[in-house]
């Protein structure tokens, strides 16, 4: 285990609306912003996304199983933002719904919000947390800096 410490920095709120990229969204304003660190919680509907429901097996690297989105789904979620490279990476864990199925994992890629998404963002301060690259482990672990 490894951790390190920060404080809760500027707060945001966006209106993701109905067309719109959810991650794309996240990505721009954490661009725009100079977000480098931040966690976020959010809800309201997304039309199309990918979603990783879970690796196929317990194995390291792991196999995801994919599941497509493509019809109106309710969704609640909760992630962060680090940068990896020069690129903000959002980390989305979500459990979206339609009807009598639910399901829960990882969304990511593409994802188009449906009438509106509200996000809350909280920008973390103080701390440097970025994300590397494992090709053995098959994922980008946080990894941590000297604090600021």
């Amino acid at each position: 285990m490894e951790y390190t410490t920060g404080t809760i920095g500027r707060v945001f709120f966006l209106r993701v609306d109905h067309g719109e990229d959810l991650i794309e969204a996240l990505q721009t304003v954490s661009r725009k912003e100079k977000i480098r660190s931040a966690f976020f919680f959010l809800l309201g509907a997304i039309e199309k996304g990918e979603l990783v429901s879970g690796p196929r097996d317990a194995c390291v690297p792991p196999v995801p199983m994919w599941v497509k989105i493509d019809t109106p789904h309710e969704i609640i979620g909760i992630g962060n933002v680090f940068y990896e490279g020069e690129d903000p990476k959002v980390h989305l864990h979500c459990s979206i719904g339609r009807d009598e199925i639910v399901r829960t994992g990882c969304l990511r890629n593409n994802s188009k919000a449906f009438m509106v998404n509200e996000v809350f963002l909280l920008e973390i301060s103080g701390m440097v947390a970025t994300r590397v690259n494992d090709s053995i482990k098959g994922y980008s672990p946080v990894t941590f800096g000297e604090n600021i």
